[in-house]
């Protein structure tokens, strides 16, 4: 264990300051591979990590990834590090009160990094709605809706396991709005895989893509059109740049939706300005951070642009922080694809998740409303030492 002591005048302040921080790898299985075009996870890793104030209070938050580094250029792993190495220094015998300011102090000390900064702010605003008694949606400025609507992603692979995986969330009324990951395979067989999901499935459900930038402009012209008339409502982020997809809008009567290329405040004025999306996907991971997904909504609605809640394919933490937020947001027309838990097979909160009729609850209790199962996270806990940094007070 690494002890570092604040020398700063900030530990002097009555307020509550940051104390320790603890972070974890956790390992989780899922049920079933999901096949991306970008790559095949058959478990997830979640970056934990633990903010202990001098107050008592412990605020948690998450840090994952799709796939290690084969979406981008975070992993647990390196997030692990960077929390360990980096930020805690830069934290510690700060006023924990003050998250706003505290993540600016850590914008100067730290770039980049923008899905350990999510987690580290995850975790403070956990920690200050704990101590105030407040959910997380109220420091955001308050909550609009209790419940969101919640889309499932077919990822099997298979056209008949995916229809199977369909019609069994119907019939739990679990859900009724699937996103088909496409790109790994040719384009025909792509788009007769989501015509035959959205033939099997008809009226009862919408069917939705994502390509996750697999193909070329000239693809996408043909593989919209086609998604088109087959069926499908929405088309998420079929190439990589920000021109492309703006040349693509408004040549088909699909909406189109942004995702990879959203990272942050400064992407999404840019999108916005070459009106390159129909539909934003925020994500707070992807954001940098609870605020920053704010700004991103804000930014969309100036624009007349729609949103959609996206995710990392997050575990409960980071979910319940993304709910939290989204339910502040003034306009969610496409709903969110908070379906993260629903993908492990194991469950690490003391009280799961209420995902029913379609939709999830957003937890009334202080902070995130969550309480992890410390039990089950030890034991799926990665067997390596536990790195802590805390200050003597």
């Amino acid at each position: 264990m690494n002890t570092i002591v604040a020398s700063h005048p900030a530990a002097l302040n009555a307020a509550p300051l940051v104390e320790r921080i603890e972070t974890v790898l956790v390992d989780l299985p899922t049920i079933r591979p999901h096949k991306l075009s970008v790559a095949t996870m058959n478990g997830q890793t979640l970056m934990l990590v633990r903010i202990v104030c001098s107050d008592g209070i412990v605020g948690i938050g998450e840090g994952t990834t799709i796939g290690g580094l084969a979406y981008g250029g975070e992993s647990p792993e390196s997030m692990k590090l960077a929390l360990d190495t980096y930020f805690a220094p830069a934290m510690i015998g700060q006023d924990a009160t003050r998250v706003q300011l505290l993540m600016a102090r850590l914008g100067k000390h730290v770039k980049e990094n923008r899905f350990a900064k999510s987690a580290i702010e995850t975790a403070l605003l956990d920690a200050h709605g704990k101590r105030l008694g407040l959910p997380v949606s109220e420091l955001l400025g308050g909550r609009r809706r209790d419940r969101l609507p919640v889309a499932w992603t077919l990822a099997s692979g298979d056209t008949g396991r995916d229809i199977a995986e369909a019609e069994q969330m119907l019939d739990l009324r679990r859900h009724n709005v699937f996103k088909l990951k496409i790109g790994a395979k040719s384009q025909k067989e792509d788009i007769a895989h989501v015509a035959a999901i959205k033939r099997a499935l008809g009226d009862r459900a919408a069917v939705r893509v994502d390509v996750n930038m697999a193909w070329s402009e000239t693809q996408a012209v043909y593989g919209m059109a086609a998604l088109a008339d087959a069926g499908c409502e929405l088309v998420e982020q079929p190439v990589s740049s920000a021109a492309a997809l703006a040349r693509l809008m408004r040549r088909f009567p699909v909406p189109l939706m942004a995702d990879e290329s959203l990272t942050g405040p400064e992407s999404a004025f840019e999108l916005a300005k070459v009106h390159g999306a129909d539909v934003f996907a925020v994500k707070i991971e992807q954001s940098g951070g609870l605020y920053n997904a704010q700004r991103v909504a804000a930014i969309a609605d100036a624009a007349g642009i729609e949103l959609y809640g996206g995710t990392m394919l997050e575990a409960a933490v980071s979910t319940i922080a993304s709910a939290q937020v989204f339910s502040t947001f003034a306009n969610l027309q496409w709903g969110t694809e908070l379906f993260g838990p629903l993908l492990i097979t194991e469950e690490i909160l003391a009280t799961p998740l209420d995902y029913s009729d379609f939709g999830l609850t957003v937890p009334t209790g202080p902070g995130l409303g969550i309480t992890l199962d410390e039990d089950r996270v030890a034991f799926f806990t990665r067997h390596a030492a536990r790195k802590s940094i805390h200050v003597a007070l």
